[in-house]
């Protein structure tokens, strides 16, 4: 408030027109818009009175005092507080000058977002309102996060972020429409990457590793070694056959895996669980010695030969080369699925995992006479050749047991790397149905 003593300088007496005269000379006017400092020199529950100089204290009504809504008073100023206020109105219908102290400091606050947007500078405020679509950020002024863009994955409750502090990016102004939008994913992805990178540059081939499975597709499972994941495909996870991924790991599962292969420049770990097991097979096979004659089973029939099981989980694979003394056309001539057989083992390469086995020379030592097979069909001269063709591609397929098995590992692969290569278009997808969310 103007003292009056300091007004007066003699002791001559004034007229009131005077003394009004000699009073407004000594107080700055003020238009609206303007931004004024003042000192709080009264705190009410529904107002703030603020002494800027004027011939009456200003008043910042309680809803001008903050951006959060149904804010204290007493909790945002207190007596004696120097604070900046925009003037809203010169005098309302009772002469008083409104003023509004979040206004003043949103123009503040805007400048410097606006100033952070430009360069790509982070910000960071606290979570005061989940809205539709959404939360509300302090940052000087009221930022809008979308929930397609508050984590790496979709966030199912938002409540949980309220009163929180994130760092975020803006990534939109527009001044017309008071409107600022954040993205904290942008700053989870920067962070994720660099880490990403260093971790892969730490990983070297043949390396165990502890990890958690984060999530199973038909191909495989995806295991978080702390953040990145690496792909264990369905061939990699057990030493006996396995129909889905399911039937050996779960979500959530403390696993260890073996690195077994590092891509720096696409970012992708191959990873293997049954290597940090022992190999059933490799026991099981040390009972069959070369040169001796075994019962077993057809199990399957494929165009290079017929596979045959000798034991527990122990398949051998009788090469169309060695069913019967003359040329057999097809295995189904000779052998039929589920058939009992006496075959020799001719050969066991345990780090392989392969056994060569013959019907032929089994017959040949038990003496028994073979039946007489269909004359081969097509040019006789053309017969050695396809010999050594079907010998060549049983060589290439016989690794993974059977010719279905490698197209369908094949097949599997090429679709695991469609995925890992493009979660952008995945990201996009949700991302994109995100926003149709909040349209909404």
């Amino acid at each position: 408030m103007v003292e009056y003593d300091s007004i007066i300088a003699d002791d001559r007496e004034y007229t009131d027109e005077e003394m009004h005269a000699l009073i407004d000379g000594t107080i700055t006017d003020f238009d609206d818009g303007d931004l004024v400092t003042g000192t709080v020199v009264q705190v009410e529950r529904d107002e703030v009175l603020l002494d800027i100089g004027y011939k009456s204290e200003g008043v910042i009504p309680a809803r001008e005092l903050s951006i959060r809504k149904d804010a204290d008073p007493s909790e945002i100023v207190k007596l004696g507080d120097e604070i900046e206020a925009l003037v809203l109105q010169k005098e309302d219908k009772d002469g008083r000058l409104i003023l509004s102290k979040k206004r003043a400091a949103y123009e503040r606050a805007w400048v410097q977002v606006e100033e952070k947007f430009t360069s790509g500078e982070n910000v960071e405020g606290e979570v005061i309102e989940v809205v539709k679509g959404g939360l509300i950020l302090d940052i000087g002024l009221r930022g809008f996060l979308p929930a397609s863009l508050v984590d790496l994955r979709r966030v199912k409750d938002l409540q949980a972020f309220l009163g929180t502090r994130l760092e975020c990016r803006v990534i939109e102004m527009d001044r017309n429409r008071n409107n600022v939008v954040l993205s904290r994913r942008v700053v989870l992805e920067e962070d994720r990457k660099q880490e990403r990178q260093d971790i892969l540059g730490k990983l070297v081939k043949g390396m165990i590793l502890p990890g958690a499975v984060s999530s199973i597709v038909d191909f495989g499972a995806f295991v978080d070694l702390g953040g990145i994941d690496g792909l264990v495909h369905i061939s990699e996870l057990s030493w006996s056959h396995v129909n889905h991924p399911s039937e050996v790991v779960s979500v959530g599962d403390k696993v260890e895996v073996q690195v077994l292969e590092v891509d720096l420049d696409r970012e992708r770990i191959s990873l293997g669980l049954k290597q940090t097991q022992d190999d059933p097979w490799k026991q099981l096979v040390k009972g069959f010695e070369i040169g001796t004659l075994v019962s077993g089973k057809v199990t399957k029939i494929v165009p290079f030969g017929a596979f045959v099981e000798i034991g527990d989980s122990v398949e051998g694979l009788v090469h169309i080369s060695e069913m019967a003394k003359g040329h057999v056309e097809k295995a189904e001539d000779v052998v039929a699925v589920g058939k009992e057989v006496q075959v020799k083992i001719m050969d066991v390469d345990v780090e392989r995992r392969r056994i060569s086995l013959s019907l032929r020379a089994a017959n040949e030592e038990l003496g028994i006479e073979e039946e007489e097979l269909p004359a081969p069909s097509g040019d006789e001269d053309v017969v050695e050749g396809e010999e050594v063709a079907e010998t060549v591609e049983a060589e290439e397929t016989v690794e993974v047991e059977g010719a279905d098995e490698t197209e369908a590992i094949e097949t599997e692969a090429e679709v695991a790397e469609e995925v890992v290569e493009a979660p952008e278009a995945v990201e996009a997808e949700v991302a994109e149905d995100a926003a149709e969310e909040t349209a909404e």
